[in-house]
């Protein structure tokens, strides 16, 4: 289990004290890593008091999402494609600090991996801290998503598969279901697909680093999927929301680099274009 945190004490210990009663309610013994990006709340002091079992890493400064679950990912054993499986956990759970995890969650989505051996990659149900409910995975963004992102238009076209959303029922239904992508805030990857894709790409700071990561395992010929019986709290936003106009800048920087990375340049260019006339309507509206 990896968590990266930054200013989000309570949280966190939330999240702890989520986990580890999860675990005992699962029989499942692991290892759980805390990658601190240099809080200044009191956080490490937090851990290292109420949680004696949990591996703390304090790099001193903010690494960022992918370049400090790398860190936590090393420490695990892991250092590219060729690393060899002796020592290595069976599966490495990726979660959020303002999440909550339910019931058994993480047996749940282990039983899922090891009963489907062609999927790599598996995501809960989440819902947010009052109960509504929150997309768990995505279809890879295209055009239409970047344009209802700048251009919102009616809520319907924002929670269709237009805007890369997967109807609600089939969550309802409870059964595992294939996306393309799942929301790093409760990613579980399989061993085998971290030594075969590597680890996160350190060149995203914040933002895209799962959709990177994901459509790294798609092409590799992996599965993703969500599985509606685990079910994790997640209240979202509690470290990026401390630096909103930062983090707007940071989203859209990820994007553009995720684009240029996957697609020709003659859609970038469409990409761009678009980011530009959004950000110009968007500055038209403002009062």
């Amino acid at each position: 289990m990896v968590i990266v945190s930054f200013n989000v004490r309570d949280y966190l210990r939330a999240c702890l004290e989520s986990l580890f009663a999860s675990l005992e309610r699962c029989g499942l013994a692991v290892r759980v890593i805390v990658v601190d990006n240099a809080s200044r709340d009191g956080s490490p002091d937090m851990v290292r008091t109420h949680f004696p079992t949990v591996e703390l890493i304090e790099p001193g400064e903010n690494l960022g999402f992918a370049r400090a679950n790398n860190v936590a990912l090393q420490a695990l054993g892991f250092g590219g494609a060729a690393t060899p499986a002796e020592g290595l956990p069976e599966a490495v759970w990726l979660l959020n600090p303002d999440t909550e995890v339910l019931g058994k969650a993480p047996a749940i989505l282990l039983e899922r991996l090891r009963e489907a051996p062609e999927v790599g990659a598996v995501g809960p149900r989440l819902c947010y801290g009052d109960g509504r409910f929150q997309h768990a995975g995505f279809a890879f963004p295209g055009l239409a998503q970047v344009f209802l992102d700048l251009f919102p238009l009616h809520p319907r076209l924002l929670e269709s598969r237009l805007n890369g959303r997967y109807p609600r029922a089939w969550y309802e239904r409870g059964r595992p279901f294939q996306v393309d992508m799942l929301l790093g805030a409760a990613l579980m990857v399989r061993r085998e697909v971290i030594q075969q894709v590597g680890m996160l790409d350190e060149g995203y700071f914040i933002y895209v680093e799962e959709l990177d990561w994901c459509r790294r395992m798609k092409e590799a010929g992996w599965a993703v999927e969500v599985v509606p019986a685990a079910r994790v709290v997640h209240h979202g936003g509690q470290s990026t929301g401390q630096f909103r106009e930062e983090m707007a800048r940071a989203l859209w920087q990820s994007r553009l680099r995720y684009y240029e990375k996957f697609s020709p340049r003659p859609y970038v260019a469409l990409v761009r274009l678009l980011v530009r006339l959004g950000l110009a309507y968007r500055r038209w509206r403002e009062p």
